[in-house]
């Protein structure tokens, strides 16, 4: 995926501090509460679950549904939702501490509890179909519910709502932005120092700020980017003026050679809107209807703190993004968590075209031009973090299974009190670590943190979101010992369901990120650690 080594000169990180992600707890056990569905956000046209309805679907509960695959004899892409009764008349079963790894999938299996194909449901709500029309929409195609009768779709141009040129928000350059994102390096706004008004501290960390800048600008610069000394530089935090191009050449979608750089992009992104176009082209009858109704549920769940995730034009274009990953990556398809790992691409792409905070703005006012590039860099992005952790998403997902079996040897030796204690309480780690492997601990940190990590993750290269992760799911756990080894099952299960990060900060992060690197140096090259299959240890906890 990505060329070259890693870089591991850095070490002490210093950041500033930045919200926290809100945390979503599960609803099939004792420690975890279900979410009500009046909390749940919704858009316009999507399914409104029924008052009775307590159980949450979707992507609050991504790890719920996709391990759960012995009987199937290949892999589905996205299963059709059925109906599960709770024969105790309402409240949740317990999870049986000792339970095996399959029975423990089995028993959180709860995201298909709603009645959502239901096809007197369909007949009766016109909106069960959720997204789907304004996803029509996009391709020039109406809603199969609303049009009239006798009255075909009609192919057309990618429409957004409220699309709106040289609005407020849009950066006045953006033309040449779009063209080429190495234009950026000459649009960034260094305040001016006032000695009057700045004080001393405030005039160290500005001039720092434009020192670190430039290093970069240097590196950028370049007739042809030294990946390097870009991924040295990036390890300790990319500058948000900077990382949408950074990103792109750590990931390998950018050519480091700057000749290149506008008929790749030019190329690519073509590619990508013909793709986006004929999968919605053909209306209702030509899509995946199980891989759509599962994008078009997790969506709108997707960061429903976040003001930008709740705007339509944002999840119209995650739709798509997904679905036409989907249908290109046939083996895996759309698995619940992949929603997740597009939002930081959104996120970085975006705030290169706009000025102001960008998990507050309305996309909705951007043009068209803008909109399809910025989904087309984040299709291509996704795919290039993918193709490192494909076995992650593929059926049985070995991936995930295997990095859960060595984050637990690695925790035997970085901490074998709490290693201890967890198996004394009868934790396994699959309970709580399958969620920080499949959705990259999206649901533990904000998405700015997030961001913050993908800088060090891209720095190391092809094992950034695989290997490191591993190291910083270790160091991550490592920090809560003292905590953990005071609490019985239950209590250990609630606390890191919930962990208190919401006041974290990219200082915070970049200290994790120096402890993984500190365990990844100690122990990358042991001999006996990080097996490649792991499965002595693996089927002897999970009773596989």
């Amino acid at each position: 995926m990505w060329g070259g080594g890693s870089s591991s000169s850095s070490s002490a990180k210093k950041a500033q501090s930045g919200p926290a992600q809100e945390m979503v707890q599960v609803g099939t056990s004792t420690f975890w509460r279900g979410r009500s569905p009046q909390s749940t956000p919704q858009r316009d046209g999507a399914y409104k679950p029924p008052p009775e309805a307590t159980k949450v679907v979707g992507a609050s509960y991504s790890y719920t549904d996709m391990l759960n695959f012995e009987n199937t004899p290949s892999r589905p892409r996205t299963p059709v939702p059925k109906h599960k009764s709770n024969p105790s008349g309402g409240g949740h079963s317990p999870i049986n501490a000792a339970a095996s790894y399959n029975a423990f999938m089995s028993q959180t299996d709860d995201d298909w509890g709603l009645d959502i194909d239901d096809p007197t449901l369909k007949k009766n709500n016109p909106s069960v179909t959720g997204g789907l029309g304004s996803m029509a929409s996009m391709a020039g195609v109406t809603s199969i519910e609303g049009r009239p009768p006798g009255a075909k779709g009609s192919k057309g141009a990618f429409e957004y709502p409220s699309t709106k040129k040289r609005t407020k928000g849009l950066k006045a350059q953006f033309e040449g932005l779009v063209r080429d994102p190495g234009n950026s390096l000459h649009m960034i706004y260094h305040p001016p120092i006032n000695t009057d008004v700045h004080s001393s501290a405030e005039i160290e960390a500005m001039n720092a700020r434009i020192s670190r800048i430039n290093k970069f600008k240097t590196v950028l610069q370049a007739s042809t980017v030294d990946l390097t000394k870009l991924r040295s530089l990036a390890w300790g935090g990319i500058p948000d003026e900077l990382r949408p191009m950074a990103w792109q050449l750590l990931l390998g979608y950018l050519p480091a050679n700057s000749e290149r750089r506008v008929a790749t992009l030019e190329r690519k992104r073509k590619e990508y809107l013909d793709s986006a176009k004929q999968a919605f082209s053909r209306g209702e009858s030509g899509m995946d209807q199980t891989i759509w109704h599962q994008i078009s549920i997790d969506i709108p769940r997707t960061n429903p703190h976040i003001p930008l995730y709740g705007h339509k034009t944002t999840q119209r274009c995650l739709e798509k993004i997904l679905y036409v990953w989907a249908i290109r990556h046939p083996a895996s398809g759309y698995v619940q968590g992949i929603n997740d790992l597009v939002t930081p691409f959104w996120q970085v792409f975006l705030s290169a075209y706009i000025d102001g905070e960008v998990e507050s703005f309305d996309p909705g006012s951007l043009p068209s031009e803008v909109l399809d590039v910025v989904s087309a860099d984040c299709f291509w992005c996704l795919t290039k973090l993918l193709d490192g952790i494909q076995d992650n998403y593929i059926h049985s997902q070995p991936g995930i299974q295997r990095q859960v079996s060595q984050l637990r040897d690695l925790v035997r030796r970085i901490d074998s009190g709490l290693a201890k204690h967890l198996n004394d309480v009868q934790v396994q780690f699959i309970q709580f670590s399958f969620r920080w492997m499949n959705c990259m601990l999206m649901r533990e940190f904000s998405v700015k943190n997030v961001i913050r990590m993908w800088d060090t993750y891209m720095s190391e290269g092809n094992s950034g979101f695989s290997e490191f992760h591993l190291y910083v799911c270790a160091a991550f756990l490592v920090k809560w010992s003292a905590e953990l080894k005071k609490m019985d099952f239950q209590e250990v299960m609630m606390f890191l369901q919930s962990l208190p990060t919401k006041e974290w900060g990219e200082k915070d992060i970049g200290l994790l990120l120096s402890e993984a690197f500190m365990w990844q140096s100690l122990f990358r090259n042991s001999s006996a650690h990080l097996r490649d299959d792991g499965t002595t240890v693996h089927n002897e906890e999970l009773n596989l």
